[in-house]
């Protein structure tokens, strides 16, 4: 914190702002209109994710708008001097997965994007959250932003996850308990055993997920886990600075006297594998369970009923062994290393149904190498599959990567709103385990049985 305003908001002090091509451009030209440099250039980081397509990346951008907005980009870091990862470079990818994975984001930070899914970085004990476009332009020159407090809500989950669910599972399962407004306003922290037990790249996902509760940002405090997931990272800390690092990170956490706004425990044994059946990410119901009935007509009922009419599915409906036309494997959700050895632990001496269209796109090129590296590409490509570059792809219908009209998808992306994969595409949010099993079988699938 620099400053609390009087009767105002907190000036808090920006350690790391992440530009990507959709969010930044007016922000740069607001900078040049003023004739202002950026305050501090270094802690700024640039590169493309949306609008690039996850094929022929060596070639120019096909589409003018997306080509407009990458070029523009690229553009704005060579005129201001920040840091930009472009299109083929080895250091590309989504934003909030190369951030971590390079060591850009650490515990105790304060980061900013203008991208709700900031809340990502959260899973490195940072406090992380999503900014609007004029609050972009403020930490450019000011590397400093001014925001009210949130209320504090810690969600604390107990117990051993079944075997076949995930964190994906997880955050699924609070968006349906909690609904998608029912953590607004607040800044959440995740403990308990179920997260301590969790691997970076799933407690990446759960705080990925925290702003589709609502929520202004997720974080989890950072232990063993996280010092290993970042130690040799291109910009951890290194020598004896690594070592006074990790003793101050151990040092970020809630103390037993600590106090919060609202408290939640949930136990890990009530959740299985979960998908959606509606608009938005908190119609979620177990794998096995029914769309719930519409017994009182009310407001909400009316938009479930919306939500079901856009969808083709009924009240009371098993969606078990539906026909799937798509499935997406990605996004800042589930890009990660992780995510494409559960996708190929279910794939593995399989072969992928003929009828279904599956996009599998890293969300970096470093998770990429991995993945050939550890010769999934091989696992993958005997089954039916092909890597796709990295990039959001079929995340947001702002690239090539779009779910054609009526068509239903099993997506593993953080969203499923009417148009968000493509005009009238149909999406149903899933883990990385449920949407290999569809891929496999056609149908809706539980991924225990596999």
């Amino acid at each position: 914190m620099v400053q609390q305003v009087e009767d105002g908001p907190t000036q808090l002090y920006i350690d790391r702002l992440y530009c990507h091509e959709v969010t930044s451009p007016q922000a740069f030209e607001g900078m040049r209109a003023r004739g202002l440099k950026c305050f501090r250039p270094e802690k700024i980081y640039c590169m493309p994710d949306h609008n690039t397509p996850t094929h022929d990346q060596d070639k120019p951008i096909e589409d003018p708008v997306s080509k407009t907005q990458v070029d523009t980009l690229a553009k704005n870091a060579a005129y201001f001097g920040l840091t930009h990862y472009g299109m083929m470079s080895k250091d590309n990818g989504i934003i909030h997965v190369v951030g971590p994975e390079k060591g850009l984001s650490l515990p105790g930070m304060t980061i900013v994007c203008g991208d709700s899914h900031t809340s990502t970085h959260g899973a490195m004990g940072a406090v992380a959250f999503g900014i609007g476009t004029s609050e972009v332009e403020m930490v450019m020159a000011s590397q400093c932003i001014l925001q009210q407090k949130p209320k504090s809500m810690r969600i604390t989950i107990h117990g051993v996850l079944q075997k076949g669910v995930t964190a994906k599972d997880v955050a699924l399962y609070l968006m349906s308990k909690l609904t998608t407004s029912g953590a607004t306003g607040y800044f959440v922290e995740y403990a308990g055993s179920t997260v301590k037990a969790m691997s970076m790249e799933g407690r990446l996902t759960l705080c990925n997920l925290s702003i589709e509760m609502g929520a202004r940002g997720g974080l989890i405090a950072p232990d063993t886990t996280t010092f290993n997931y970042i130690k040799g990272r291109e910009f951890a800390p290194k020598g004896e600075d690594w070592d006074k690092a990790v003793e101050y990170w151990k040092t970020l956490k809630s103390g037993p006297d600590a106090v919060f706004d609202k408290e939640l425990t949930f136990d890990a044994a009530d959740i299985e594998p979960r998908i959606t059946y509606g608009t938005n990410p908190g119609m979620g119901i177990g794998i096995t369970e029914e769309i719930p009935l519409i017994t009182n007509p009310s407001p909400q009922t009316t938009g479930l009923e919306k939500a079901l009419n856009y969808m083709g599915f009924k009240p009371g409906q098993k969606l078990l062994g539906t026909k799937v036309d798509y499935v997406f494997l990605g996004a800042c959700t589930n890009g990660r290393i992780e995510d494409f050895r559960a996708f190929a632990s279910i794939v593995a001496g399989r072969q992928k149904a003929k009828d279904v269209i599956a996009w599998l796109v890293p969300g970096s090129w470093a998770v990429d190498a991995q993945i050939r590296e550890e010769g999934l590409d091989k696992v993958l490509a005997a089954a039916g599959f092909e890597i796709r570059q990295p990039g959001c792809s079929a995340c947001l219908a702002m690239n090539d990567d779009k779910i054609p009209a009526g068509k239903l998808s099993v997506s593993t992306s953080n969203r499923n709103f009417e148009g968000r994969q493509g005009p009238g595409a149909r999406t149903i949010l899933a883990s990385p385990l449920t949407a290999a099993a569809a891929a496999i079988t056609g149908v809706i699938t539980d991924p225990r049985e596999m």
